[in-house]
């Protein structure tokens, strides 16, 4: 143990917020390091077996959909696993260096947030990429768990508090009281079966093609789950299926309600189902504390007002949503109590 806090003086512990859309890297002690998206630009050869990697990150989300032949722009992580283990690996090797840049002799030791559905062969491939990519020791941390850590639930007291954490790849909804998950369901309909959805609705009612990235933008500026009180519109440029030429149209905030409506009912569904499993003694602390949103999808309008209305509840969305992961993970690498728990358990 003693050794442990030696070495530690002369390292960076590093907490990993590997997501399906972005990766956020923390470096303990200090501030996000790194958010970028989770996307990786290869070149390929004429066997078409990838090859010397040209971006990683923004740069390689920029190239997405306009890639020549020699060049693909690949997303390693899908629905919250690991699609791509190879790509996975040199992308969090490439994240571990930009954020110890080698300032230490000592290799970090690193947390990694998971979603809670990863199979143990899911979880030994997430361990095995950051050794192999220069970590000391792993540790692995459930995402429900990071994401009411860095919202700030009391999740060491005795009482029952729920999250829902809405990826990009996998909804997570965690009960937890006293440091632990007492019921956790992950389901893989998140922010990219949104903009999957938002495409199709697209191309079906209007005959326009367009690509992922318009979609999530589509999402960002104008998507709601409840109708609101002033409707917003966006003019969306692609390509007609019918003619073959380039088109734009109007599209309102109805039009994605109307998109996703299946997907947002199917995350509603998922969280009643939880509601179904707690016990009554925890009941009456969410019904009292109510429900807390956090990641990318908590950010959809009147998605906190959906979910109230289905499970007759209060929910609110999580200060900084978007980033309530990384920053958990970042609290447990600091918490060595935490540390040992997690450490035990996986």
């Amino acid at each position: 143990m003693f050794l442990n806090k030696f070495v530690g003086w002369f390292s960076h512990d590093i907490a990993i917020d590997l997501g399906t859309a972005n990766t956020i890297v923390m470096i303990k002690g200090h501030e996000i390091l790194i958010n970028e998206p989770s996307i990786v630009a290869v070149k390929v050869d004429k066997y078409h077996h990838d090859g010397e990697i040209l971006a990683v990150g923004k740069e390689a989300k920029e190239m997405i959909g306009k890639t020549p032949d020699n060049i693909r722009a690949i997303r390693p992580l899908r629905d919250g696993v690991i699609a791509d283990f190879e790509i996975t690996e040199k992308m969090i090797r490439y994240f571990i260096e930009r954020a110890h840049k080698r300032k230490s002799f000592m290799r970090p030791r690193i947390m990694v947030c998971v979603p809670y559905g990863l199979t143990s062969v899911e979880r030994k491939a997430v361990k095995e990429s950051a050794m192999s990519a220069g970590a000391r020791e792993v540790f692995l941390i459930e995402e429900p768990l990071a994401a009411a850590i860095g919202a700030g639930l009391p999740i060491q007291e005795p009482q029952g508090s729920l999250v829902v954490d809405i990826g990009g790849g996998t909804t997570e909804i965690g009960v937890l009281s006293l440091g632990g998950l007492v019921i956790s369901k992950s389901i893989r309909i998140a922010g990219d079966k949104l903009d999957l959805a938002i495409m199709d609705y697209v191309r079906k009612k209007f005959n326009l093609l367009i690509g992922d990235r318009t979609a999530e933008e589509i999402k960002i500026d104008i998507g709601c789950a409840a109708p609101l009180e002033t409707p917003l519109i966006k003019l969306i440029k692609g390509r007609d299926q019918v003619s073959g030429l380039l088109n734009s149209i109007e599209l309102t905030s109805e039009d994605i309600r109307e998109a996703i409506k299946d997907q947002i009912k199917e995350m509603g569904n998922a969280l009643h189902g939880v509601l179904q499993e707690v016990p009554p003694d925890l009941a009456g602390d969410i019904v009292e504390n109510g429900i807390v949103l956090t990641g990318g999808g908590a950010l959809i309008r009147n998605l906190d007002k959906y979910f109230s209305d289905i499970v007759k509840l209060p929910v609110y969305v999580g200060e900084e949503p978007l980033l309530a992961v990384a920053k958990g993970t970042g609290k447990a690498m600091e918490d060595m109590d935490m540390l040992e728990r997690i450490a035990a358990r996986s």
